[in-house]
């Protein structure tokens, strides 16, 4: 009667003739997928974190072949046709280096240079046996290359590692971690794979704007060795003595400032009253490539020995540390250097400049280091 008073029928959701009045098919359309998806949806997510990164293993074996034959040809063309160059080539692929034992850090240091300055040396004489008439030039791009080569193969090896270890254990919370951090893997195999072109062509990458800035300044000036691969040169500005740093060019080095610095203060005996180091530094998401910022500190990166040199006898001889960076992203770093960071070498001058003014008096004497790779930089 009140359906009828109101003028309406009752509401039906589910017609009289429809499957899902069934029951029993009710129950398999709903909560079979259901329990499916419970017992078996870890599964299927594993399937699909599997494929995805099968993709990404893929690209890093293209990428590590790719920089092999990069070396290969290179020397090649370099020193002629040899079956000997292959055979080397994959040996240094292979090469490896086992880091000191730092339970006791006393003399950690000391260990750690010995072992990278044996590392570094090694590769050198290598390289020498394969191509013993090459000039320093490309002998540091045979280096840098194989450097590329060397550590594009050990990324591939690590990723396909545990690849292949959570595909026999079907682990997803191995699968999952290594899904995580595949685009930051795969970033860093990119700029590793584009710096190859700038090794060949011996052109200046972005982590050089150091060494660029510091080698404008000494056109002109006389160069001394002062440690491996490292050049420094003295000038006069604003009745300051300025001692200019930098790895030796145009050839790929990074020089060893730390080891230099001591040399200039403990063994030259010149009595510096501020360091002044020139870098680039990697810069956050957000940041405009080629910003530059000042600090305090030793701007050196690498695995610590040259920084803690630094940091030893400056605090040794009370000497200021400031600190002058480049912002840029690892790809800028290792790839051919943009406008963008090239440009801010005039802002650097210009607050470089500042810095000595402001922090220094007249007769003081400072050394401005210019940290990174030299590859087509002179002085």
């Amino acid at each position: 009667m009140r359906d009828l008073v109101l003028g309406f029928a009752p509401l039906q959701l589910v017609p009289q003739d429809s499957l899902l009045s069934n029951p029993i098919l009710s129950l398999l359309l709903f909560y079979v997928p259901f329990f499916i998806f419970l017992l078996y949806g870890q599964r299927f997510q594993t399937m699909l974190i599997l494929n995805e990164i099968s993709r990404s293993v893929k690209k890093l074996q293209g990428m590590k072949e790719r920089s092999r034959k990069e070396a290969i040809d290179y020397l090649t063309t370099t020193v002629g046709q040899s079956p000997e160059i292959t055979n080397r080539v994959d040996q240094f692929l292979e090469y490896f280096t086992i880091m000191p034992v730092d339970i006791d850090p006393s003399g950690v240091m000391q260990k750690l240079e010995h072992i990278v300055t044996l590392r570094d040396e090694r590769v050198r004489a290598e390289v020498k046996k394969i191509a013993p008439a090459v000039d320093p030039v490309r002998t540091s791009t045979i280096e840098n290359m194989i450097e590329v080569a060397t550590s594009l193969n050990y990324i591939y090896k690590i990723v396909r590692h545990f690849y292949l270890l959570g595909d026999r254990t079907k682990s997803i919370y191995v699968l999952v971690q290594l899904q995580m951090i595949m685009p930051l893997i795969l970033q860093e195999a990119d700029a590793l794979i584009g710096a190859i072109d700038a090794f060949k062509q011996v052109q200046p990458i972005g982590d050089g704007i150091g060494p660029m800035i510091i080698g404008k300044m000494m056109l002109g000036k006389e160069k001394k060795n002062v440690a491996r691969d490292t050049v420094y040169s003295e000038g006069i500005m604003n009745g300051r003595t300025l001692y200019l740093l930098k790895a030796e060019g145009p050839g790929g080095n990074v020089g060893q400032p730390g080891t230099a610095i001591q040399k200039m203060i403990e063994e030259t005996k010149i009595e510096l009253n501020t360091i002044v180091m020139i870098d680039a530094a990697l810069k956050l998401e957000g940041e405009k490539t080629g910003d530059i910022a000042e600090g305090i500190g030793a701007a050196i990166g690498g695995i610590g020995v040259d920084r803690f040199k630094i940091e030893a006898v400056a605090t040794k001889h009370n000497i200021p540390l400031y600190a002058i960076v480049i912002k840029q992203s690892i790809v800028d770093a290792i790839s051919v250097m943009k406008k963008e960071i090239a440009d801010s070498a005039e802002k650097v001058h210009a607050l470089l400049n500042r810095i000595i003014e402001e922090k220094t008096k007249e007769g003081d004497k400072v050394l401005i280091v210019g940290v990174g790779n030299s590859l087509g930089v002179g002085q």
